[in-house]
């Protein structure tokens, strides 16, 4: 019953909500592989360990990501002479970056000049 509390209070505590099953999940993978590696004497693969607590392979390739802590957006990388690189940096979204929403507000103005019969071409056309 004490163990059950304490590992609610350590779920309710994190600040990005996962599911019980996902973190006992991840738990579970820990313990195997720690287990299997005793056993063997070597580094088990992610089926051997998947197989050893009875999930599919895939989730036990996401389960221990349910129990990392998050991390700042703004948090220190990598600092050489005063140059300092963030994981923000690290990171692009070639979908929404800053250039597309402005293109599409530059374009959203622009079809807002148009006519009714050139915005309707032009929706045709492109859209």
């Amino acid at each position: 019953m004490i163990v059950g509390e304490i590992r609610r209070y350590l779920q309710d505590a994190n600040s990005i909500r996962v599911s019980r099953s996902l973190k006992d999940t991840a738990y579970k993978a820990i313990y195997a592989k720690e287990h299997l590696t005793r056993t063997n004497s070597r580094e088990p693969t992610v089926t051997e360990i998947a197989t050893e607590i009875g999930i599919p392979k895939e989730d036990n390739v996401y389960a221990p990501d349910a129990i990392q802590s998050p991390l700042s957006l703004y948090e220190s990388v990598y600092t050489d002479g005063g140059d300092t690189l963030y994981v923000m940096d690290q990171i692009s979204d070639k979908k929404n970056g800053e250039e597309v929403w402005v293109e599409h507000i530059s374009l959203s103005e622009a079809m807002k000049k148009l006519t009714e019969r050139e915005y309707e071409i032009v929706s045709l056309q492109f859209f």
